[in-house]
C-alpha cells in the first residue's frame, strides 16, 4: 500500500515545505490548519492544493482509517481535535522532526544548522546545485524569493536529482535526530536554549555525522562553531585558513565582493546582498557545493545571480530618499549583523525597529538583547553632521496561550537609554511606524526586524505607503 499522511498545521513554514515535498514525490499528502476554517479561503490553502496538498478544516475530517501516520509539530496539543481522532483510530503520530529525519534517510541530504543564516545558506545551496543543473530538492524555512515570484509558497521543490538540502532546527532539540550525507554548523549563540544546552545539540548532531562517516562542515570563523571543527578539508574561514578561505571583502552599494581560496584556486565572488555575515554565509554554501562536486568558479557564477530569500535583509526599495530593509532578525546575534550590514551602505542613519516575540523568550534575552544592540548602534560624530542610530521599539507580538506578562519591549528601550543609546518605545505598531517616517530623512535606512508574527510583511509594506 502507498504512503499517505496528514499534517496537523499544514500551513506552518516547516510543515507545509514537507508536505509539498512528499506530494511532489507522489505520496498522497492531506492536511488541516486553524485557518482553514475561515469563511474567506486563504491564499496559502490554494497554494498547497496547487501543489496536490488536500486541506482540510481542523474539525478531525480530514483524519481517515488506513493513514501511514499524522504528522504533528511541537506546538500541537493534545486537545486538537484532528490528533484526538487519530488516536481514536490508532493511527501512529510521528513528530514533524522525525518525518523529516526519515526523509532525509532516503536522499542524499545537505543538513543546514546553526542559530542564525540557516535559511539564506540552505537557499544559496540550492541555487548553487540547481545553477549547476544537479536539479536538487529543498525543505528551508523562508521562501525563496524567485518561487514566490512565481505565486508558490517558496520555501519547498521536489526536485528530479539525487540531492536534498533542508534547514535543520536546533530550538527543539530535534537536530539529534539527523544522519545527513553533508552536515553544516554555521555558528552557535544563545537563541531559545542556555548555552551548554546548545552545545551538547550540535555535539550529538556532529557525533551522528562522523560516526556514519559522513561528512562535516564548520564554520571557522565562528569561535563556538569552531569547538567542533577538525580542520577538515571543507571547513571554512577567513584570512590563513586552509580549508576554504575567504578573503578581501569589501563592500560596494548593496552587493559585496570578496576572494574564495581553496587548494590551489582562488575565485572572485559578488553576492547581491549586504553585510559580511553574508560573505560568511556565501563561504559555507559554497563549501558545501564543492564537497557535493561544484567547481568554485561555478559557485561564484551562481551566487552573483542569487535571488534572495523573503525577510531575510530583503531590500525592499528607496522612496523619497529613505531605504526600507525588512529582515527576520530576532536573537541578539542576528539583530546586531542586520543593523551592521544596514550600516554598511547607508549613507545617513540607520533607523532600527525590532517587536520582540514572546515574553519568556525576549524575559530570557533581555540583557544579551541590550548589549549587542548597544554596541551595534552608532553615536554621531563629533563635526559630522550625521546624527546617531536610532532604536525603536513597539510591544511584544503575542502568539497566544497562558504567559506571565511580566516584561515589555519598552523595558528593552529603557535598558538602551541607560546606556546613552538613542531608543524610542511606542506601543502600537502602526503609531511607532508614523515616528520613524517623521524621524527619517535622505540617505537614512528603516530597519524592520522581528519574527514569528506573519503580518510583519504587511507592516514592512505599510511603512513603505507612508514614505511615498
Amino acid at each position: 500500500m502507498s504512503e499517505s499522511y496528514f499534517f496537523i498545521g499544514v500551513a506552518g513554514v516547516g510543515m507545509s515545505a514537507i508536505a509539498q515535498y512528499l506530494a511532489g514525490r507522489g505520496v498522497d499528502v492531506r492536511g488541516s490548519d486553524r485557518q482553514f476554517g475561515a469563511a474567506e479561503k486563504p491564499k496559502v490553502m490554494d497554494q498547497l492544493e496547487v501543489c496536490g496538498v488536500k486541506c482540510f478544516p481542523q474539525d478531525g475530517s480530514g483524519v481517515v482509517a488506513g493513514l501511514s501516520a499524522v504528522v504533528v509539530s511541537t506546538a500541537i496539543e493534545d486537545t486538537n481535535p484532528d490528533l484526538k481522532r487519530a488516536k481514536e483510530l490508532n493511527i501512529p503520530v510521528m513528530h514533524r522532526s522525525e518525518m523529516l529525519a526519515k526523509i532525509s534517510k532516503e536522499a542524499r541530504t545537505i543538513a543546514v544548522s546553526g542559530t542564525s543564516g540557516k535559511s539564506t545558506v540552505t537557499a544559496m545551496i540550492f541555487h548553487i546545485l540547481e545553477y549547476a543543473g544537479l536539479q536538487p530538492s529543498v525543505m528551508t524555512g523562508a521562501g525563496l524569493v524567485n518561487l514566490q515570484q512565481q505565486g508558490k509558497i517558496g520555501n519547498a521543490v521536489s526536485g528530479k536529482g539525487e540531492w536534498l538540502v533542508v534547514e535543520a532546527d536546533e530550538s527543539d532539540g530535534t537536530l539529534v535526530r539527523y544522519e545527513p550525507e553533508i552536515g553544516l554548523i554555521l555558528n552557535v549563540d544563545k537563541d531559545h536554549k542556555e548555552m551548554d544546552e546548545l552545545q551538547e545539540i550540535f555535539l550529538k548532531f556532529s557525533h551522528n555525522i562522523l560516526s556514519a562517516g559522513h561528512t562535516l562542515i564548520v564554520n571557522d570563523a565562528h569561535p563556538l562553531a569552531k569547538k567542533f571543527s577538525a580542520g577538515r578539508e571543507f571547513d571554512f574561514g577567513f584570512e590563513n585558513y586552509v580549508g576554504v578561505q575567504g578573503t578581501d571583502f569589501k563592500t560596494v552599494g548593496t552587493h559585496i565582493q570578496f576572494r574564495v581560496r581553496h587548494q590551489s584556486e582562488l575565485v572572485r565572488f559578488e553576492i547581491p546582498l549586504p553585510g559580511k555575515h553574508n560573505m560568511e554565509n556565501g563561504l559555507a554554501a559554497t563549501a558545501v557545493a564543492l564537497r557535493a562536486g561544484v567547481s568554485l568558479h561555478t559557485c561564484a557564477d551562481a551566487l552573483a545571480t542569487f535571488p534572495g530569500v523573503f525577510r531575510r535583509h530583503q531590500i525592499l526599495g528607496t522612496f523619497n530618499g529613505v531605504t526600507v530593509v525588512d529582515d527576520f532578525a530576532h536573537n541578539p546575534a542576528k539583530i546586531s549583523a542586520s543593523i551592521r550590514s544596514a550600516q554598511d551602505f547607508t549613507e545617513g542613519r540607520v533607523i532600527a525597529w525590532f517587536q520582540p516575540h514572546g515574553y519568556g523568550p525576549t524575559r530570557f534575552l533581555r540583557k544579551d538583547l541590550v548589549e549587542f544592540i548597544a554596541k551595534t548602534l552608532r553615536a554621531a560624530d563629533i563635526g559630522d553632521d550625521r546624527k546617531n542610530d536610532v532604536m525603536f521599539f513597539s510591544e511584544i507580538y503575542y502568539a497566544g496561550g497562558t504567559v506571565t506578562r511580566d516584561i515589555s519591549a519598552g523595558d528593552l528601550a529603557d535598558d538602551l537609554i541607560l546606556k546613552g543609546c538613542e531608543s524610542i518605545y511606542i506601543e502600537n505598531r502602526d503609531e511607532c511606524a508614523k515616528k520613524m517616517v517623521e524621524y527619517a530623512e535622505p540617505g537614512d535606512t528603516i530597519l524592520l526586524m522581528g519574527a514569528r508574527d506573519p503580518s510583519l510583511d504587511k507592516f514592512a509594506e505599510s511603512v513603505k505607503n507612508l514614505l511615498k
